[in-house]
């Protein structure tokens, strides 16, 4: 399908090899993928930036930004559109659409669902789709149909389709996007649960979603009528320490004020990882268990020093029962330098017993989780009774009620 301009032989050989690294490290593991990413002049569709920079593995292309520079759009990473188009298994013959508009991904989706297949994409911002639709027409891929829209509402004539794909981070899950999946359809989505992103591809089970497979990513945020931020609690009224939570503050954020007065309770667990290994499952662990939960962050221009994370822009955290204590997460190197410990630190009144309770959960982690399956993801419609949910840790949204829970015990 597309054009017949010839390529320049740089731009071939940049694109087949990293359709070669994404192949040997498994984020392409269909030749159907392999082939569509091998065919989409990717750099076509990214005219921003250099041949180069476009056929960075890891590395998205921004296309929008406002004017205090934070991104309003983008073309994802060739890793990550690769994950998403193992996940949305389309096939050949499918109707798919294809929420938040750049034209690569939808070019992608056009050549897997061939010529018996249909290609909606939205998007809510006109400049976005007016690009995606310039280069798609350029490029041979003009029976994809493209729509300026919010697509938490319905698409007028859109009618049933077996794919949706959501490349835009979303905090919830609108009615219309399980509505109009036929049964046993996919739903591919970036959804924020916690604070934690994750691609997960859901099923369609009768009224509502059931996921197969969870993925750490990063998305440009969805705008409309389901945008969402975060809350910033910054700990004593200063910004040096920042609290980010996801599904609102803690009752009373003032009792947090006093914390940073108390000395600072360190603790080590001999819990000891890879300097590789994935955090995923910790961090869903955490999000799980601990109704306090929240990402921590320091400003690195008034860092005092009343907090030592490992990372000072992402840490785990939490804050106690009582609202009075906060503890996070960190790390150090083990002597073989080969491995990282988990240590943890808290602040507050009850600073001792909170970092045991942290450590605990990381032992837990540790015993029960670790190299294992994340948690099943289940998305229903608000206002679900609880009796017909079941789950570690329910989360409730505008429009879904989102249930998380391990499987069995391995």
């Amino acid at each position: 399908m597309t054009g017949t301009t010839v390529e320049p032989d740089e731009a071939v050989r940049l694109r087949n090899s990293v359709v070669d690294t994404l192949c040997a490290e498994a984020w392409i593991t269909t030749p159907e993928v392999e082939a569509v990413m091998r065919a989409v002049p990717r750099h076509a569709f990214a005219p921003e930036v250099s041949v180069e920079k476009a056929y960075e593995p890891y590395a998205a292309v921004i296309t929008k930004t406002d004017e205090h520079g934070v991104q309003l759009s983008s073309v994802s990473a060739p890793q990550i559109q690769a994950l998403m188009l193992e996940q949305a298994q389309v096939q050949p013959g499918m109707r798919v659409l294809e929420i938040g508009s750049g034209g690569l991904n939808a070019a992608y989706l056009a050549e897997l669902v061939g010529g018996d297949g249909e290609v909606t994409t939205v998007d809510i911002d006109p400049v976005v789709t007016d690009r995606a639709r310039r280069l798609l027409d350029e490029h041979g891929y003009d029976q994809v149909v493209v729509v300026t829209a919010d697509a938490a509402e319905p698409i007028p004539g859109l009618g049933k389709v077996d794919v949706v794909m959501v490349t835009a981070g979303a905090w919830d899950i609108p009615p219309t996007w399980i509505d109009q999946l036929t049964p046993g359809g996919r739903l591919v989505v970036p959804l924020r649960m916690r604070g934690l992103t994750r691609s997960v591809a859901f099923t369609r089970v009768g009224d509502h979603l059931e996921s197969e497979s969870a993925k750490i990513c990063g998305f440009v945020p969805m705008q409309g009528s389901t945008a969402h931020n975060e809350e910033l609690l910054l700990v004593n009224g200063t910004p040096e320490i920042g609290l980010r939570f996801d599904d609102g503050l803690p009752t009373d954020p003032s009792l947090l004020d006093n914390a940073v007065t108390y000395p600072r309770f360190e603790m080590w667990t001999a819990v000891t990882i890879g300097v590789s290994e994935l955090l995923d499952t910790l961090q869903m662990h955490l999000a799980i268990s601990l109704p306090g939960f929240c990402i921590m962050a320091v400003d690195p221009e008034l860092d005092s020093g009343i907090v030592a994370p490992a990372n000072k822009g992402f840490a785990l955290a939490a804050v106690d029962d009582q609202g009075r204590t906060f503890g996070y997460l960190t790390t150090r190197r083990t002597e073989d330098n080969k491995h990282v410990e988990f240590g943890v630190h808290a602040l507050g009144p009850d600073a001792a017993a909170f970092a045991e309770t942290l450590a605990g959960h990381l032992r837990d982690w540790a015993g029960e989780h670790r190299g294992g399956p994340g948690p099943v993801i289940r998305v229903y419609p608000a206002g679900t009774p609880d009796e017909r949910i079941s789950g570690a840790r329910v989360i409730d949204k505008v429009h879904s009620r989102i249930s998380l829970s391990w499987p069995a015990q391995r």
